[in-house]
């Protein structure tokens, strides 16, 4: 019996929801989102109570996997197109930084070149002013939009351009993530 996946979703005021067939679209302050269920999890959107439901249509291990998956799915997108998602991110290292032109972002993250990576659609970028920063800050920004899914995979593909590394700490890194550091090579003493 799945906890998650028989708890009622409540739809805040603000979030309008249609149920057709397989389709469930949710629209928001935030945005819109759209998605298509598997056939094996049934949904009822309860316009009275303002509660979507969700069930599954036989009690085989498939069945039992998606209810509360797709529960919480459908909660995330109600959340998302309300209140909307985001990822912060700090980049460390002397002259690395960050600069978004128009639907594309580039990062400068000591390559040869700089990453030029598409916006995705629905997405926003938002770099902190350098001036706001000191010179030993790093510089800050953040992915956010409402599909909680397309705001970690983009802010995982950022990171991945530059990961931060242990000995000095540069590279990309969530706000407020932990690098265990390392020492660096131990010198033995003069020999004679």
């Amino acid at each position: 019996m799945s906890r998650i996946g028989n708890k009622p979703i409540p739809v805040p005021e603000g979030v309008k929801v249609s149920v057709d067939g397989r389709v469930v679209s949710i629209e928001g302050p935030k945005g819109k989102l759209s998605w298509t269920h598997r056939p094996e999890i049934g949904m009822d959107y309860d316009r009275d109570a303002k509660v979507i439901t969700v069930q599954r249509k036989s009690n085989d291990r498939l069945s039992r996997a998606l209810h509360g998956t797709t529960r919480a799915l459908v909660a995330n997108m109600i959340e998302g197109c309300l209140n909307g998602y985001e990822k912060a991110l700090e980049i460390y290292g002397v002259g690395y930084g960050i600069q978004v032109q128009g639907d594309k972002v580039s990062l400068s993250v000591g390559h040869a070149t700089q990453r030029v990576y598409g916006i995705p659609s629905g997405l926003t970028i938002t770099v902190q002013a350098p001036q706001a920063r000191g010179d030993t800050d790093p510089a800050k920004f953040s992915v956010s939009g409402p599909d909680k899914q397309a705001v970690g995979e983009f802010a995982a593909r950022l990171r991945k351009a530059r990961p931060p590394e242990p000995y000095k700490g540069k590279g990309l890194r969530y706000a407020g993530e932990y690098i265990r550091r390392k020492t660096g090579k131990a010198f033995a003493g003069t020999g004679e």
